[in-house]
């Protein structure tokens, strides 16, 4: 059985097309990731699928059940982490951890084996005010919260958004060790380098799925050639060549300018020297975010 199932479900508030004609499964014990910038449908699509808002159209199984006819269940039988920390701040550690369980009809003790990975790492500060805790330790938290209960199925909305480098890397490495044990988790994310840690990805945008594809499957496919173009003044630089009439799409990708082109890069470079003295460019390894950035702007043409 498929933990989570979405059959063409749209959801708008107002004038605002949150989600559009959605459909997607995730497999028994995968790491499935939303991948999208803010404002994309990732929040409203977790809210769907842990039974706090309704779609106004299509249906979702979870763990077998509908989430419209079966909704007490689910509630039941899932793990969510928002978003936003949503922790008692004013509880210490232990004090939200037991609170979680007992919500849950359950101990801590009965499910230790499933968050003993994560809650020893934030032990030695369980006296501690959520509040007071740093921002990785936050997550690690609301994580050992989300499985207390020994859930079916595992909710991650945007679980590293702020959090620090070495943080985030901790943080994904708990999933991996979750996943090996079974746990199928949605997870959704608008770091594009968190994109390959995941079984298969989907990218949304505008409420729409652009691509659904295992991560290395997307950038395999994605046959379009980049170059890299970098010069001291990165601002001029981005301004001329998104000008240049043999440019197609540029963007930023850290000290470099991710280009597309329809003529030789020499010329392109030629033309713009006078500017850039300094200029050069070479071809770039495309990653996930340059086949974001293209399906995107080509979404954007198309609407």
């Amino acid at each position: 059985m498929q933990p989570i199932v979405v059959n063409n479900i749209s959801k708008s508030y107002g004038n605002v097309q949150a989600l559009r004609d959605i459909s997607f499964a995730v497999e028994p014990g995968e790491l499935f990731g939303l991948i999208g910038p803010d404002g994309a449908g990732k929040s409203t699509l977790f809210r769907i699928l842990t039974t706090l808002v309704l779609a106004d159209k299509g249906n979702t199984f979870v763990n077998g059940m509908d989430v419209v006819k079966d909704y007490r269940a689910i509630r039941r039988q899932v793990g969510y982490m928002p978003g936003k920390f949503s922790l008692y701040q004013d509880l210490t550690v232990e004090e939200n951890l037991h609170f979680f369980a007992t919500i849950f009809n359950t101990t801590v003790k009965a499910n230790y084996d499933m968050i003993r990975d994560i809650y020893e790492q934030i032990a030695p500060f369980k006296d501690r005010q959520a509040g007071k805790l740093s921002g990785g330790m936050k997550q690690k938290l609301a994580l050992s919260c989300a499985l207390v209960h020994r859930p079916a199925v595992l909710f991650l909305d945007e679980p590293t958004t702020g959090v620090d480098p070495v943080s985030r890397k901790e943080f994904w490495e708990m999933l991996q060790r979750l996943r090996e044990k079974g746990m199928p988790i949605l997870v959704s994310t608008p770091y594009m380098d968190e994109a390959t840690l995941c079984d298969r990805v989907a990218l949304i945008q505008h409420g729409a799925f652009m691509q659904i594809d295992k991560p290395q499957h997307i950038v395999d496919n994605f046959q379009t050639k980049i170059w890299a173009f970098r010069a001291a003044n990165t601002f001029r630089l981005i301004r001329d060549l998104r000008a240049h009439p043999g440019v197609t799409s540029c963007f930023a990708f850290g000290e470099y300018l991710h280009v597309v082109l329809t003529t030789d890069p020499a010329s392109v470079k030629i033309d713009l020297q006078a500017h850039h003295p300094d200029i050069t460019y070479k071809p770039a390894q495309a990653g996930i975010e340059d086949v974001f950035m293209a399906l995107m702007q080509a979404q954007t043409e198309t609407s």
